[in-house]
């Protein structure tokens, strides 16, 4: 056996991770994945996430086996405790997660979520957080394990035969374009179509509207407003296609949302637009291209309205978003193109 810091590692350690949704906050969790694998010895290691993230993790080289939530919570539990784990890495920290320790009875790791912190920062506008990203908190978690980041930033892997096909797009496009993420869980995350469309409406450059079934109306907007090149793929790709399209492009604009996360795994150049949702809150890109850049309107009393984002601007005028200079957004994307 091995020992660290008082913790008696097996020779073959076998470590349940924990992590539910949603997908930026699942690939932000792909350092820790693989660190654990590397450092220690004979590592095998099983991830538990809700059945709609499977593919997210399939292809994970550093990842032995998923375990899926469904609604039996009991029922994963008692085929979990078959598993026999040495050790839990809780990054969720939520009720389900504790009631899964709590019956598995291993030691376990957890994320600290600052959670009184952060509502302090979005109630009250009091900023105590410490300025570290949350993939560096997540590591501290493992830490006691002997765990030391790596530095190779984020991992996403699209498992074979998943990717957007190259030749399935326009000839000008195969030359190089931008991808152009509308996703965004709320509509506070989401840039509004005018504003989209003043910042499209200044580029020379191709543009790939990247967005699931919530984003369709959005896309359209823009689609029948935008003068530039505009291809419009907004509910037609998977997951991982989309992924694909994003690691193929010379550019990512995006929201703040899983796809950003995704673009910083493939290292490119993200300008990353935020609204209600701060870079405070520790989520930024992590490690992504160095040219990238995040775009946030300055000065604002009532940001963040949301540590998730919200469904309506509480203050009835959403200028967090509505005020974006989209002419500073153009020029960084045709500089950086």
């Amino acid at each position: 056996m091995n020992i660290f810091q008082g913790i008696i590692l097996p020779l073959k350690t076998k470590i349940l991770v924990i992590r539910f949704s949603s997908i930026g906050d699942i690939v932000l969790t792909s350092p820790v994945i693989r660190c654990l694998k590397k450092q220690l010895h004979q590592a095998e290691i099983h991830f538990l996430t809700k059945e709609k993230h499977e593919n997210l993790l399939r292809a994970n080289p550093y990842i032995d086996r998923i375990h899926l939530l469904s609604s039996n919570l009991t029922e994963l539990v008692q085929q979990l405790q078959k598993e026999e784990f040495d050790y839990i890495v809780d990054l969720h920290h939520n009720l389900r997660s504790q009631f899964i320790k709590r019956n598995l009875r291993k030691k376990s790791f957890t994320l600290k979520k600052l959670n009184i912190k952060k509502w302090l920062l979005v109630s009250f506008k009091i900023n105590i957080l410490p300025k570290i990203h949350i993939v560096d908190r997540m590591m501290h978690a493992v830490a006691p394990l002997g765990i030391k980041d790596d530095g190779h930033g984020l991992d996403y892997f699209i498992p074979e035969g998943e990717s957007f096909s190259q030749e399935n797009l326009p000839e000008e496009y195969k030359k190089g374009y931008v991808a152009v993420v509308l996703s965004g869980t709320y509509y506070t995350k989401r840039l509004p179509a005018r504003k989209q469309v003043e910042f499209l409406n200044r580029l020379t450059v191709p543009c790939i509207l990247i967005g699931g079934k919530s984003e369709v109306k959005l896309a359209r907007e823009i689609e029948q407003q935008a003068k530039g090149k505009i291809l419009n793929l907004c509910h037609q790709l998977s997951i991982n296609q989309s992924a694909s399209l994003v690691k193929t492009a010379r550019v990512v604009v995006s929201n703040d949302t899983g796809l950003m996360h995704i673009a910083a795994a493939f290292k490119k150049k993200i300008l990353s637009v935020w609204g209600s949702t701060t870079p405070d809150l520790g989520m930024t890109p992590y490690l992504p291209h160095p040219a990238s850049h995040i775009q946030k309107l300055d000065g604002l009393s009532c940001q963040p309205c949301s540590k998730i984002g919200r469904q309506y601007c509480p203050k009835k005028h959403f200028r967090c978003m509505l005020e974006q200079n989209t002419a500073e957004m153009a020029k960084w994307i045709e500089k950086n193109f």
